[in-house]
């Protein structure tokens, strides 16, 4: 299992993460589910991303070096024991945007057998760049501001064509990808900061404003499609909790949710003899009602220190229940390394994991008390619609 760090392209390491510097030690998914874990190292930032959009400069480096770990891995794991033909990339965040980068370039054909996106896909609104030449020539005058704009590029090399184009080359590998259910609360937060105040208000006005910066190709119109999708729910006087749960879910739902549900929607239907898999992580964060709302779920990044076994090596910070989980997401993510079929690899489940199909739309709610109500379909299928069907579809107004 080939680990591919997050952090925006940005920053980050193989190793562990700013707020717990060891996290991505692989000892706990390597002894309870019987695999060999690599946590590779790739270029992030101005050496990683940097890109003028021609040959001088083409970009993609860091996307390049996660694919030369994945070839390293192939040539030489058997001397570690393991299997060069059974070879899964999991990754979070940039990670996984990085991991669905990984399955559809032509360069990994034949080298990775199964994939696993946790909150980021090459579908992502923050995961592809498409002016980079632009970028390059303002992030020579103000590297700070702009560094959060290095991405990976369609380059007629490693991404041949737009992402959405490109997944007939993952039609041999299995694919599980999914979100958690306040992914986009951290970022959304970050433009409405009374989001995550119970004693400051979010005022309806927030929410449009949110919406008009989400759908500014389509002016008004996306803006007002938007708005109305979002608040057909609710009440005449809503909430001050409808209101700022519906911004987080905003949040979420554009910048991961959707695109992620597109993304195994697109795996479903090229995928004919290989499988598909669709979670929701929806165990509130740890903090919920201290640092965060009451109502919070989990938010980005929350459910990574479970499938890391987190709860086993600091056991004081965490309950019973949190360990039942991190049992339960490393039985399932070492499952499907092994088998491709998170429920079957010689651990038994709390509940058995049902494939995702263009037709069914099958997911797995996962969280510590789990039972057979946790298999769900069409994951908010209204919203999900509306970000992959009418928003595209609207026409777009030209940029001033």
């Amino acid at each position: 299992m080939v680990w591919i760090y997050g952090g925006g392209f940005t920053y980050g390491n193989s190793i562990g993460h700013f707020s717990n510097a060891n996290l991505y030690n692989g000892q706990q998914i390597t002894e309870r589910g019987n695999v060999i874990v690599v946590s590779v190292g790739y270029r992030v930032g101005t050496l990683g991303f940097l890109s003028t959009g021609d040959s001088s400069l083409p970009g993609n480096y860091g996307l390049w070096d996660q694919q030369a770990a994945i070839a390293w891995v192939h040539r030489n794991i058997r001397s570690f024991g393991g299997d060069p033909d059974n070879i899964t990339v999991f990754g979070e965040s940039a990670g996984g945007a990085s991991v669905s980068m990984q399955t559809l370039t032509p360069h990994n054909r034949g080298l990775i057998r199964r994939a696993i996106s946790h909150s980021g896909v090459a579908l992502c609104s923050w995961a592809v760049h498409r002016n980079p030449r632009s970028v390059a020539e303002q992030y020579s005058s103000d590297p700070v501001i702009l560094k959060m704009y290095l991405l990976p590029v369609i380059d007629g090399d490693f991404l041949p064509d737009e992402p959405s184009h490109l997944f007939h080359n993952a039609a041999d590998i299995n694919y599980m990808a999914g979100v958690n259910n306040m992914d986009g609360f951290s970022f959304t937060t970050a433009d409405i900061p009374s989001l995550s105040s119970e004693q400051v208000d979010t005022p309806i006005e927030d929410t449009k404003r949110l919406l008009a910066a989400y759908t500014k190709d389509k002016g008004s119109a996306g803006a007002e499609n938007a708005f109305s999708t979002y608040t057909s729910t609710w009440e005449t006087n809503p909430s001050q909790e409808t209101i700022k749960k519906t911004v987080a879910d905003i949040g979420t739902d554009y910048m991961f949710l959707a695109p992620t549900q597109a993304a195994l929607y697109l795996h479903a239907t090229k995928a004919t003899t290989k499988r598909t898999y669709s979670y929701l992580f929806s165990e509130p964060n740890l903090y919920a009602s201290w640092m965060y709302p009451r109502w919070m779920g989990a938010d980005h990044f929350d459910e990574v220190q479970y499938v890391f076994g987190r709860p086993f090596t600091k056991s004081d910070k965490y309950w019973p229940y949190n360990r039942d989980l991190s049992g339960y997401m490393i039985t399932y993510w070492t499952n499907f390394a092994k088998t491709g079929d998170p429920n079957q690899g010689g651990v038994e489940v709390p509940v058995s994991w049902p494939t995702f199909t263009s037709t069914g739309q099958e997911y797995l709610e996962i969280h510590h008390d789990m039972d057979q109500s946790c298999v769900k379909q069409n994951m908010r299928q209204r919203y999900v619609y509306f970000w992959t069907s009418i928003l595209p579809n609207l026409p777009s107004v030209c940029s001033q």
